[in-house]
């Protein structure tokens, strides 16, 4: 069952300098403003409340039903626990949430809150560090925790409270994990760079691993979830791995020997990196995916017709708005977007972040984007 909230903020981060903050900006008036927007005319991202960090923030994760946020660094031998304060609303937070690797910040989505300082208030030390960012999600249960792991051998779940390890994946596989998620309480599913799944349970050690054709796992891959939160059934899950190359693969948790569907997306990699590279499923809408960190684009693409047959379909929207607003010079990288986020309850609403710090929360069937 899906609770109402207000969803009103996002959290950003950097990591490009040896200090760096922590924010919560408000989201646009302009976006609530329904069909009053002519009295509403505000459209900039206002600054909330903030605190400070003292290394690069490499992950940030909200903590399920809690009011803190764990993120992770660049060394990987720690990581940190935030405090975002009381709430005096009494609304939750909502979990879903938003991440990237860009220079300048990390996006959560979070609703409004009355406090004017996010405090550091923990730390779990880790035993292993590895050269690969550490990736990190929320447990779900009712005990605060959190998953995290650089390979895949050492993925834990750590209570937050204590750092008390509550479990361990038992396989000896080094593949770097690119992401990692929770579909219930216990089970979790893994995607490592090179496009292995894994499925696993905190009530037993093993874990799955289905891997693609080695011809195939040459590329960077990375992975987008969709569920029925907060306690999803695998039935009711669908995965879709997105690779360096635009190919994408969507398979049923049920059966993962072979994908449902699959597609080659027309896409150009004009960015070098592979580290943002994004796919997510619509929370509201059916067979809708979107994808972006080829270039300074967001597309979105309708799975329906989609079958084993690896074709090429055209998106149903493409979002140039970071691309057509980015002033471009000579020495600059070229422009690619970091990260995009459906909202959890507007139909086709998202927020994009770009390369060049830029914001943007817009609809791909409304008149206006709405930009920072």
């Amino acid at each position: 069952m899906y609770k109402s909230f207000s969803f009103a903020g996002v959290c950003v981060a950097g990591y490009s300098s040896p200090k760096n903050e922590i924010l919560e900006l408000q989201l646009p008036l302009k976006l609530f403003a329904g069909n009053k927007q002519g009295l509403c005319p505000e459209r900039d991202f206002k600054v909330q409340h903030g605190g400070f960090c003292d290394e690069p923030v490499e992950c940030l994760r909200h903590i399920f039903e809690t009011r803190n946020l764990v993120t992770s660094g660049d060394a990987g031998s720690k990581l940190l626990v935030w405090d975002l304060g009381e709430d005096d609303s009494g609304i939750n937070i909502f979990f879903f949430f938003l991440f990237s690797s860009w220079p300048s910040s990390f996006l959560l989505l979070l609703p409004k809150n009355d406090l004017d300082v996010i405090k550091r208030t923990g730390v779990i030390n880790l035993r292993d560090t590895a050269a690969e960012g550490r990736k990190i999600s929320s447990g779900l249960t009712e005990v605060p925790s959190v998953l995290h792991g650089s390979r895949i051998s050492d993925v834990q779940l750590t209570e937050l409270a204590s750092g008390k390890t509550l479990y361990a994946v038992g396989t000896d596989s080094l593949n770097p994990v690119s992401g990692l998620q929770f579909i219930n309480a216990s089970a979790f599913i893994i995607c490592a760079t090179n496009g292995t799944l894994c499925v696993g349970d905190t009530r037993d050690p093993s874990v799955e691993h289905y891997a693609l054709q080695e011809d195939m796992s040459r590329s960077h891959w990375t992975f987008g979830l969709k569920t029925n939160p907060p306690q999803s059934d695998l039935s009711s899950c669908s995965v879709s791995r997105l690779s360096s190359c635009g190919q994408v693969l969507v398979s049923d948790l049920r059966k993962m020997s072979s994908p449902v569907t699959q597609a080659q997306l027309n896409l150009q990699h004009s960015f070098s990196s592979s580290d943002f590279l994004t796919v997510r499923w619509a929370p509201v809408l059916d067979n809708c995916l979107s994808v972006s960190g080829f270039d300074g684009t967001v597309l979105v693409f309708d799975t329906t017709s989609w079958t084993t047959d690896l074709k090429n379909p055209e998106p149903i929207f493409v979002h140039r708005g970071h691309s057509l607003s980015c002033e471009v010079k000579t020495d600059d990288p070229p422009l690619v977007v970091t990260t995009h986020v459906w909202h959890p309850w507007r139909p086709r609403t998202l927020l994009s972040a770009a390369s060049d710090g830029s914001l943007h929360v817009w609809d791909w069937v409304g008149k206006d984007n709405i930009s920072v």
